[in-house]
């Protein structure tokens, strides 16, 4: 609740009735003196007439001049007062322009109105930031989001990178595998100041030890056998923009040290030269690993991490975030009609259940190869589960640490199609399994299959039945 006598005054822009209405009786009821506003003209004629407010909430998505739109003409007049923008589309464009413009939150659509008026006696207790310039070279304009998702995960996750993309941090992005890293960086570097810059990526995993010093920093010619003339390495390639240093925690600890350097002081050596480079270049890096724990370890270097890990941003695995495996589908169904020049496949319901049944042991990345298969091998426009099963026998396996994964994805797959007495038929074929896998590591000596797994040979042989294996 204010504390002044005088309450605060808040305006209310978007085009829907109903929205205006449950935001401001909320506002009203804590306190606050409200008017709502159908679109960006009425509250810039209010304004101009009548003085700013003390805060301003604005759709994005309005007939006319969008929300975006009134956040910047607001800015230009009335610098110091906060705006809230909302939408109901949370996407890395839309939180980045909201951030870029100078808002000072985004609210996600829809939202809980005690969230709301919470955010808004925020906003009111302290100075709105400063807004910083967006560039105004319509090139910046974002094109199709390529990272996809409308679960609570994946706006906060949207919310992070719009407001972290003007800030000159470095990020630590981790993850599981497939989850989508390197578009997480990409979309860092494409909403913030550097856009005009370069975006260079690297996997240092990918590069043999010896080889990598010089993909990161160059070298003169002559420095090594084979150096026939100077290279410039991924930092001198990113001056002006990003780095995106992906699978960071498998750098080796020599180069560790080098890296450091570089991220403090901004200088280095290339291999083999006595010139000292300068550059300037916002490092984001990736992992899939606990870094924490390869510092424990001795593997890596904790002042590293903490010049790296600045802040960290997660990466939900695509089981977290489920609902948004049909969204994610549709978008790589459509990319693989329109490379292939055909009609865009659609999921039948029963597939769809089994899509969003499965674990994703490969996430997002899994999920797109899938699709690929389904709308170069599936026969008809819509995609059946046998189709599905057909694809999916074909993904390559997921490692021994997910068995359990695609165990449960097979459970649940099973009673989505409403299977009965599971537990029975699991166990029968997990006993199966595991003895099959013995006998073949013995050459089918049930004695010693069975001394492996630690039961007697009648209880092989019993859950096996009779066969032709040797004793």
């Amino acid at each position: 609740m204010p504390v002044s006598h005088t309450p605060s005054r808040i305006w209310v822009v978007d085009d829907d009735r109903g929205v205006r209405f449950v935001l401001a009786t909320a506002l009203r009821e804590a306190g606050y003196a409200v008017e709502g506003f159908e679109g960006a003209a009425d509250a810039l004629e209010a304004l101009a007439s009548r003085g700013a407010p003390d805060l301003l909430f604005t759709d994005v998505r309005m007939p006319g001049d969008d929300g975006l739109v009134l956040l910047d003409q607001l800015k230009a007049q009335v610098p110091q007062l906060p705006v809230i923008v909302m939408s109901a589309y949370t996407d890395v464009a839309s939180t980045a322009g909201a951030f870029r413009g100078g808002a000072h939150e985004f609210l996600s659509k829809p939202f809980d109105l005690d969230d709301a008026v919470a955010l808004a006696a925020r906003a009111l207790e302290r100075d709105a930031p400063a807004g910083v310039d967006a560039p105004d070279d319509a090139a910046l304009d974002s094109p199709e989001p390529e990272l996809v998702g409308s679960t609570p995960a994946m706006r906060t996750l949207f919310r992070a990178i719009g407001r972290l993309a003007q800030a000159p941090l470095s990020v630590l992005v981790t993850g599981e595998t497939g989850t989508g890293k390197e578009l997480v960086a990409r979309a860092l570097h494409r909403e913030s100041p550097r856009a005009h810059g370069p975006f260079v990526a690297l996997n240092t995993a990918a590069i043999p030890s010896e080889l990598l010093e010089s993909e990161l920093f160059g070298h003169e010619a002559g420095a090594f056998t084979g150096a026939n003339r100077r290279h410039l390495g991924r930092f001198e390639q990113a001056n002006g923009g990003t780095l995106f240093l992906d699978e960071i925690g498998d750098m080796p600890l020599s180069l560790q040290t080098r890296l450091l350097r570089v991220l403090a002081q901004g200088e280095f050596f290339r291999v083999g030269g006595r010139e000292l480079i300068r550059v300037d270049v916002r490092v984001i890096a990736a992992t899939h690993q606990p870094l924490e724990q390869l510092v424990a370890d001795g593997r890596f270097r904790a002042d590293l991490l903490h010049r790296l890990d600045v802040v960290r941003l997660r990466l939900p695995p695509l089981r977290e975030r489920r609902d948004d495996v049909p969204q994610l589908a549709e978008r790589f169904l459509a990319a693989a009609a329109a490379r292939f020049g055909a009609k865009p496949k659609r999921l039948g319901k029963p597939a769809l259940a089994r899509l969003l049944a499965h674990d994703w042991p490969g996430n997002v990345r899994e999920l797109e190869n899938l699709c690929w298969r389904l709308a170069a091998l599936a026969p008809g426009d819509t995609i059946t589960v046998d189709d599905l099963d057909d694809a999916l026998a074909q993904s390559p396996q997921a490692g021994d640490d997910d068995w359990d994964a695609r165990l449960r994805a097979w459970a649940r797959a099973q009673l989505a199609d409403g299977a009965e007495h599971l537990h029975a038929s699991a166990r029968e074929r997990f006993d199966r399994a595991l003895l099959q896998a013995a006998l073949e590591h013995t050459g089918g000596r049930r004695s010693e299959a069975a001394a492996r797994l630690g039961l007697g040979r009648n209880t092989l042989t019993r859950k096996l039945g009779p066969g032709r294996t040797r004793g």
